[in-house]
């Protein structure tokens, strides 16, 4: 009996069930027929096949493909409330995944549409609940805030047409006339940065200088030359050191009192596609909390103005 209940209905394993579909091209057609066409199959297949589901380089994209994998043959059981935060950044998979953990319960989903910097980030809200299996959920959109000054984030905003459609521009509590600087350098850019640091630094708080992740290398060679002691992003801040060198695909989350912003021409070219690059440069623009110089030689993104 045991033999036969075997063959009429064999275990499936999840991680090798996927690790075959990623493999075998004729399994991956049979099971594929009629829903991706051999491109598509070509596409999603591994070039080089690992020799086992054990020794595979699975991604976090494969991470949810086996997820969703596991709930058809064991049901995934589901919470009572789901927080998700920096939503924006999820794939749809990612969305079914969390979605199947609240099938019976709630969700509170949080994000800023305006910083969706992976190249499957969400559109829209209503894209997002739909795969989340929330269809119709209240939409609350929050456009006042109070950590960045009025005159810094009315500046960033100019961005939203292009990389958020349909998003209000965010006001701020603060009104702190001054506290945006932005300078065009005609030559000696480093120079100028260095200038700009240590102004930013004749102030009490941190300092974060924000670059182009290509930028990196030189501003700290030209630091070290310059004695400006700096430090990584996530170190600590000391009395002897508060300034922070920080690669812009590293800025999201993280806030500084005053920031000197090197280039943004070339935070957005950084980046695979001119959406992606004007969203990571609105994200290194608003992590100011008291300040923000932007320095550039090249010409400002015309949706700069």
């Amino acid at each position: 009996m045991k033999a036969v209940v075997k063959a009429c209905w064999p275990a499936v394993d999840p991680v090798k069930l996927v690790h075959r579909l990623l493999t075998d091209a004729e399994f991956l057609a049979a099971a594929a027929d009629g829903v991706l066409d051999a491109e598509e199959q070509a596409a999603i297949r591994w070039a080089k096949a690992p020799r086992s589901a054990r020794t595979a380089p699975w991604s976090a994209a494969d991470a949810v493909l086996i997820d969703e994998t596991a709930d058809l043959v064991h049901r995934t059981p589901s919470l009572g409330h789901v927080v998700v935060d920096e939503a924006q950044d999820l794939s749809p998979m990612q969305y079914r995944a969390v979605g199947r953990r609240c099938t019976t319960g709630s969700a509170t989903v949080l994000g800023d549409l305006a910083q969706g910097t992976t190249p499957w980030a969400t559109g829209s809200w209503q894209e997002a609940l739909h795969h989340l299996g929330k269809d119709g959920a209240h939409i609350e959109e929050l456009t006042q805030g109070f950590r960045v000054p009025g005159e810094v984030i009315a500046y960033a905003s100019r961005l939203l047409p292009t990389i958020a459609p349909g998003l209000a521009p965010a006001t701020s509590v603060r009104d702190t006339p001054g506290s945006l600087t932005v300078r065009h350098v005609p030559d000696g850019r480093d120079g100028a940065v260095l200038a700009a640091c240590r102004d930013a630094l004749r102030h009490e708080g941190s300092v974060g200088l924000i670059a182009a992740d290509a930028r990196i290398p030189v501003l700290a060679e030209a630091l070290a030359a310059a004695g400006l002691p700096h430090l990584e992003p996530g170190t600590e801040t000391t009395a002897d050191a508060r300034l922070t060198l920080v690669p812009a695909s590293l800025a999201k989350g993280l806030e500084y009192d005053y920031v000197v912003l090197d280039e943004p021409a070339a935070i957005v070219t950084g980046e695979p596609d001119r959406r992606t690059g004007l969203r990571r440069l609105y994200v290194s623009l608003t992590r100011a909390v008291s300040g923000l110089t932007v320095l550039h030689t090249e010409p400002l993104p015309e949706e700069l103005g």
